[in-house]
């Protein structure tokens, strides 16, 4: 059984950065693609980024240039570092996790999901 937790989520003001991490135990983790996604009350899960086995990573365009991407896989850890946080960066955060390739920015395509992470920037 694969499992995801996050953490690194909380309250920070406008302009501020977080790094939110993923751990993911279970099996071997570099055979996974990492994703990271958020979600509003009410609203459908968005993408963020993701980051394949080798190391390649895609932002949606709402983030780029202000997130980073990041894996371990000797602490099997993904992370995601945000800065310059605007109020519209206010979200649950989720990381997500599959081992398959193909389409990696719909949600429907992950098969494993942490618990999610509260992030809420002020403004």
């Amino acid at each position: 059984q694969v499992q995801l937790v996050e953490s690194g989520g909380g309250l920070v003001q406008a302009g501020g950065s977080l790094r939110l991490s993923c751990a993911v135990s279970g099996r071997s983790f570099k055979d996974y693609y990492m994703a990271w996604f958020r979600q509003n009350p009410g609203k459908e899960r968005v993408f963020v980024g993701a980051i394949t086995k080798g190391g390649s990573t895609d932002y949606a365009d709402s983030v780029k240039g202000r997130s980073t991407i990041s894996r371990d896989n000797t602490s099997n850890t993904v992370y995601l570092q945000m800065n310059n946080l605007k109020p519209e960066d206010t979200a649950v955060y989720y990381c997500a996790a599959k081992e398959w390739g193909g389409q990696i920015t719909t949600a429907l395509c992950y098969v494993y999901w942490g618990q999610g992470t509260q992030v809420t920037v002020s403004s």
